[in-house]
């Protein structure tokens, strides 16, 4: 508040002149009237001595003048005195000591017959100033002195209070309401401050609310509404999500698991019982697709589920379905005991360019085979869907990965986000691999092994390197930015970050045309971790952008607790969002929720025009998508 301090600052000093001004004045004024007066006390002596050397030669009634006149003098302490008749002198006088300088009368008394001439000291002189009076004076000058600071102090007390309203009406104007909370401080008046206090925990409450109402929104759309995991229509705005007209975009495994005898055991036991079933069954389905990156799950019936797993190779899924069967059975016969034939899980693994309808059609032959083999088992659609690059093991995964570091076969794509006007609101990157045979590696297959590798900070550290010394001299337009991904281990890693620090303070000039982008689950789950790095590249002069959002059914709470610009909307959402009244009724109170933030909502995977123009309307700031434009290879 350093307007506020100045302010405050200035006033106290225009107060303090002002009374020290009030009291020159008075002293000065005090000064010339004593001054003046002791003139004024001088001439009246003189008169009176006129008025006795008249009465001396007109009545002759004091007697000689060497009787009466020098006492007269001397208690005048005259320096000299003369009196003349006819221009003859006729009585002289001279101290014995003699004083320069003073102040001289002439006049002519009894008709002009006598010249008196007479020289008097100064009235007043600084030198006649006493011991005791300048005691006097010195203590009235502290008088004064500890008046003024006094006053200052009650003053500047008192505008400490106005300063802490200054201050927390401040942060209240810069969108920092958790901070003006905090800052209660001892602002006055106390009834402005009460309030302000009051309005900011009332806010809070409503952003709070505001974030619950989103949930239970996504909750009530997205979500089933006995167990908490997605429902039919999350499934299926997730498989839209990972494929595009051409098909899938990466390969994976779609698995469907169904308990037979559910309704029969709903009958035998409790509700209480089959709830706690359930509940065991997700926790541990939960459990075991814990490290499995951007797995999904949810209830496709009442006994029913699917568990979609991108990105595995097909030996892969074969070793999970068999741990998946294996574990659930186990965790579910403590509960109740099942009879042989009450689970079977039916596998459809699928590769890139794979039909997603087609890929829900042999999930379900694949759980019909499992069921006719009687007992409790699992089935794998077998269609020779194996991708070779996913087979290689890790050892050969570091070992490609490291010597793509080490000469550089990283290459850029940089896609643009357009605004609602066409132009271009920034550019995103993302970095394919090449290998030995020219071949280029997608990041949707290399990205999850150099997760597994942690070689992920060194890839996105080159990849940033890239962006800031090779991609923004190329573009010589200073206003465009260029978005790069950042992943959680790239994040936590403290070398990473410090050399980050230290890159974006070399070159400072280039980092307000960075974006780095964050996945919303790694946000909403990592917040103690990630508060510090995002806010020192926020204070750097980078901008932040949350990407996927939407895909997971969580609270937005987490939007006031990150210095975000740009949020993204996930694929799934924006996907036929023309044809989806509950996309439609997400993006709405989203957008709601963030009225006064200053965030702007752009969306991912904008295919056709009828999304395009359905986003505008609803208030999307900006597009991204093959609508407008395929990734172009930087060169």
């Amino acid at each position: 508040m350093k307007l506020t301090r100045i302010l405050t600052k200035k006033l106290t000093s225009f107060w303090l002149m002002s009374l020290a001004g009030v009291a020159f004045i008075c002293f000065l004024t005090a000064m010339v009237s004593f001054i003046q007066l002791t003139y004024t006390f001088q001439q009246q002596k003189v008169t009176e001595l006129e008025n006795l050397i008249e009465q001396q030669f007109t009545q002759q009634a004091s007697g000689p003048l060497d009787a009466w006149l020098p006492p007269l003098l001397r208690a005048y302490r005259a320096n000299s005195f003369s009196l003349s008749q006819n221009s003859q002198p006729i009585f002289e006088y001279q101290p014995s000591t003699q004083n320069e300088g003073g102040v001289h009368y002439q006049s002519s008394l009894a008709d002009g017959k006598l010249v008196m001439q007479l020289t008097l000291p100064q009235p007043f002189s600084k030198d006649d100033v006493s011991w005791d009076e300048l005691l006097i004076i010195i203590i009235g000058c502290a008088a004064v002195f500890a008046f003024v600071r006094f006053g200052f102090r009650w003053f500047a007390v008192h505008l400490t209070g106005i300063e802490d309203l200054a201050l927390r009406s401040s942060l209240i104007l810069s969108g920092k309401h958790d901070k003006a909370l905090a800052e209660k401080g001892d602002g006055k008046p106390r009834l402005i401050n009460r309030a302000l206090t009051h309005l900011l925990l009332e806010l809070d409450d409503a952003h709070k609310e505001r974030a619950r109402f989103d949930q239970f929104i996504r909750s009530n759309t997205f979500l089933d509404a006995s167990t908490g995991i997605g429902n039919r229509l999350f499934l299926k705005n997730r498989l839209d999500a990972l494929s595009n007209h051409s098909g899938m975009m990466t390969p994976g495994v779609l698995y469907l698991l169904e308990m037979e005898d559910l309704d029969l055991l709903s009958n035998e036991l409790g509700e209480y019982e089959i709830d706690e079933l359930l509940s065991q069954l997700i926790a541990t389905i939960n459990q075991i697709l814990g490290d499995k990156a951007n797995s999904i799950f949810s209830r496709r019936s009442y006994n029913q589920f699917a568990v979609v797993v991108p990105q595995i190779s097909q030996n892969e899924a074969d070793q999970l379905v068999a741990k998946l069967l294996r574990l659930v059975l186990n965790q579910m016969n403590t509960l109740v005991q099942l009879p042989d034939d009450c689970f079977h899980i039916g596998g459809a693994y699928f590769k890139v360019g794979d039909d997603k309808d087609a890929l829900v059609e042999e999930a379900e032959l694949a759980l019909r085979s499992a069921q006719f083999q009687g007992s409790s088992s699992w089935f794998m659609y077998d269609k020779g869907a194996v991708d070779g690059d996913l087979s290689k093991g890790s050892v050969r995964w570091r070992s490609f990965l490291e010597n793509v570091l080490v000469s550089k076969r990283i290459f850029l794509f940089s896609q643009p986000v357009v605004d609602s006007d066409s132009h271009a609101h920034h550019q995103e990157v993302t970095c394919r691999l090449r290998d030995t045979q020219g071949n280029l590696v997608r990041a949707t297959l290399f990205l999850p092994m150099a997760i597994k590798c942690g070689l992920t900070p060194q890839i996105e550290r080159q990849v940033i390197e890239m962006v800031m010394f090779d991609l923004l001299p190329k573009h010589k337009d200073n206003s465009l930015k260029f978005s790069i991904n950042l992943s959680l281990d790239t994040l936590v890693s403290r070398a990473f970050v410090r050399w980050l620090k230290t890159t974006l303070l070399e070159y400072r000039h280039l980092a307000p045309r960075l974006i780095f982008e964050v996945n919303e689950d790694i946000l909403v789950n990592h917040q103690a971790q990630l508060v510090e790095p995002l806010n020192m590249l926020n204070k750097m002069g980078a901008s932040i952008s949350v990407d996927r959002v939407g895909q997971q059914v969580v609270s937005t709470e987490y939007i006031h607790h990150y210095p975000i610009s740009i949020i993204k909307l996930h694929r799934s959402i924006v996907n036929q969002i023309h044809l989806r009244a509950e996309n439609q009724l997400f993006v709405r109170s989203l957008i709601g929720g963030l009225f006064r933030t200053g965030v702007q909502v752009c969306a991912e995977g904008v295919e056709v025009f009828e999304e395009w123009q359905t986003l505008q309307i609803l208030g999307v700031s900006a597009g991204q998508g093959s609508f407008f434009s395929e990734p172009i290879e930087e060169v």
